[in-house]
């Protein structure tokens, strides 16, 4: 089917899809409020940037700090609004009216993990920033980038198997 031909199906939330939702608006809220708090005891200078290894390379204004919530809340928000038209997205599998809930609702859970995963990542870098800049941590772990490539591409892999399989 093309993407403009599709019907648009109210298909409610899941549970897990409004749980999720409400934990990122938790840790976002939580984040973003810690990193008010925290405000008048950070340096004038903040870690900027990381390498692989988790070092910090760059170091900036704490207002770089502002950044991260603002992208974060950003990309929820754009996020939330294209889960609302799953008529509009690309699908591997070939639309029918056989598999066409499934795979609406396949595509939106899988733009709900993504966005919601996106939103614990960027407050975490945050509270991480913070950490190393008031001497609490040294870096933000070699383990970082490889916890983060796992979780933003396995869901992908898991949400797009899942689509092959329920053609």
């Amino acid at each position: 089917m093309k993407t403009y031909n599709r019907p648009k199906l109210d298909i409610p939330k899941t549970a897990l899809e409004r749980i999720l939702d409400w934990a990122a608006i938790l840790v976002f809220v939580s984040g973003t409020g810690y990193l008010i708090w925290i405000w008048g005891d950070l340096p004038a200078e903040v870690p900027a940037h990381f390498n692989g290894a988790g070092e910090v390379d760059r170091w900036e204004s704490k207002w770089t700090l502002v950044m991260l919530p603002i992208i974060a809340s950003l990309l929820w928000i754009g996020m939330t609004i294209l889960e609302k038209f799953p008529e509009k997205h690309n699908y591997m599998a070939e639309l029918n009216e056989h598999n066409i809930e499934f795979q609406y609702r396949n595509s939106r859970m899988m733009l709900n993990v993504l966005k919601n995963i996106v939103v614990f990542v960027f407050i975490y870098i945050s509270y991480q920033m913070v950490q190393v800049a008031l001497g609490g941590e040294d870096s933000i772990g070699m383990m970082f980038l490889p916890i983060f490539l796992v979780l933003m591409f396995a869901p992908m892999i898991v949400f797009m198997i899942r689509s092959l399989r329920n053609r």
